[in-house]
């Protein structure tokens, strides 16, 4: 069935829904007024001010249903045969990220409300119709997609511009150390940037073994996703965080989570590949032994650009001022993105297209990203909307209740915009025990135990699935263009339940039942 389903078929269906459901479920409201529902004036109430505090109203479940079809395309295309060679292609994924898209914009231009806004005085609603739309674009584009795609792309550009070449005996130990490596540095150049840096030379190492397939899943557990929890630029969730005005220094509090996660995975790992070694053919590991060559690093003054990017990170937030120099960084100039780019630019037009040649630089993995996470970003918006709403509601008080809520959605979601949705949740509960307050939740302020927890789930269990964190995809496709067989979507969810998930309930027990 799935098969003989057109894409044409699939728009038309998607569209009406996205019709129905910008049909107010509630009361009636006029255009003019830009109230929600729930919001309207009653027959002998006061007319509401424009500083009234509105009660928020929640959007018809139908309008999260592009958002659900379009990581449901991210999971299951690549695994049918008849969508598996088209969906390979970039332009492929974008259409249909942009026609999901097209559909959660129609619904916010034709719904009868605005869309919310929380201030210092209380909740608002903007004009509805074309005025909610550009409060849309402004929100998942302009706020949260460019600022994360420049990041991603400053980080995934400079690191191609690093090259580490050499050949050691792929004993247990060296792969650990390699993986510890990885894991250490991801928090300061990204995970992607410690990815793209590590995977290359980890698969040189060990090409002349035969048992490969576990460490490079090891590899995405530590350093795709676990290793980047200190800094926000170490992973996309904990920078959407620091976008909604989350402390740059904060994520350093995860150390004692991260250095439990990683201690235990890299002792896991040593163990398993100690047995691994143990089963290879004589001849494979008498070729590893005789094959050697010392580690080269070339593009070295990348570092320093990466190190840029970190400083233009934490220091140019739009409307704060940089310590020491008095000086306010512009709000609406974008600085920050475009010093990035600039270092990015620069890494591109000083290394060496040889160094990029020997990495297989191109941006065929970022644009991967960039294409899907625009329809991401704009069709998880009523999900957002809807759990901002509903989020009291909804039973999750405690942070073991936000972490496996954010962790497991991150598992299939996608973790970045995960975090974003379950920051919301939890920014929407009345204040309670030590409080982080000047953060961009619907109440101004956010239960630290929970922002905690939201973290964690989202940066470690984004490790769960190969759609969990960007960086996955990236290092699955590499390592298959290595000669590695990885294990299919459901395959890989195999190593991720039997590994993965007791170590989170292990997680769990010591640091967020309360």
């Amino acid at each position: 069935m799935l098969n003989r389903l057109s894409l044409p078929s699939l728009i038309t269906f998607l569209l009406l829904f996205a019709l129905t459901g910008a049909a107010p479920a509630q009361d009636a409201v006029s255009p003019e007024a830009g109230h929600p529902p729930s919001a309207a004036v009653h027959a002998g109430d006061h007319p509401a001010d424009e500083h009234h505090s509105e009660e928020r109203v929640a959007p018809s479940l139908l309008a999260i249903l592009p958002f659900v079809v379009l990581l449901m395309c991210i999971a299951v295309l690549p695994l049918v045969p008849a969508t598996h060679h088209w969906w390979e292609h970039n332009s492929s994924k974008l259409l249909v990220s942009l026609v999901l898209a097209a559909i959660t914009s129609i619904y916010y231009l034709l719904r009868g409300w605005g869309f919310p806004h929380a201030g210092p005085d209380g909740l608002h609603y903007g004009s509805p119709g074309l005025g909610a739309l550009m409060d849309v674009y402004h929100h998942a584009v302009v706020a949260d997609y460019i600022p994360f795609i420049v990041l991603l792309f400053s980080l995934f550009t400079i690191s191609g511009g690093i090259n580490l070449r050499g050949d050691l005996p792929a004993h247990p130990l060296t792969n650990t150390v390699f993986i510890g490596i990885g894991t250490l540095i991801a928090s300061f150049i990204g995970t992607t940037g410690a990815a793209m840096l590590l995977i290359r030379p980890l698969l040189q190492v060990n090409s002349e073994r035969r048992h490969v397939t576990h460490t490079v899943i090891f590899f995405i557990f530590l350093v795709a996703n676990i290793g980047g929890s200190l800094l926000p630029i170490g992973d996309p969730p904990l920078f959407l965080g620091y976008l909604r005005h989350v402390p740059f220094l904060w994520t350093f509090s995860l150390w004692k989570e991260w250095i439990v996660c990683a201690s235990i995975l890299l002792g896991i790992y040593y163990v398993w590949d100690s047995v691994m070694y143990r089963r290879e053919p004589q001849r494979a590991i008498a070729l590893d032994e005789k094959v050697r060559e010392p580690l080269v690093l070339t593009g070295k003054f990348n570092f320093a650009l990466l190190l840029g990017v970190v400083l233009a990170v934490a220091l140019l937030v739009p409307g704060k001022e940089i310590p020491g120099l008095g000086w306010t960084v512009p709000e609406h100039l974008h600085l920050r993105e475009i010093v990035q780019l600039s270092l990015a630019g620069l890494s591109l037009l000083l290394t060496s297209r040889a160094i990029r040649q020997a990495n297989g630089f191109n941006f065929v993995p970022i644009g991967e990203v960039a294409a899907l996470f625009i329809g991401i970003f704009i069709t998880m918006m009523p999900a957002i909307e809807l759990l901002q709403a509903k989020g009291p509601s909804l039973g999750l008080r405690e942070p073991w209740h936000f972490f496996w809520a954010t962790g497991v959605l991150s598992s299939f979601l996608d973790n970045a915009p995960t975090y974003v949705v379950f920051f919301e949740t939890a920014g929407a509960l009345a204040p309670h025990g030590d409080m982080m307050t000047g953060v961009l939740t619907a109440t101004g302020s956010i239960n630290i135990g929970l922002l905690t927890a939201v973290s964690c789930g989202a940066v470690f269990m984004g490790a769960n699935t190969y759609i969990g964190n960007g960086p996955n995809f990236m290092v699955k496709s590499i390592a298959e263009q290595s000669g590695v067989k990885m294990p299919s979507f459901f395959g890989y969810m195999i190593y991720s339940g039997c590994i993965l998930i007791p170590l989170f309930a292990l997680l769990d027990f010591v640091f967020f039942w309360h």
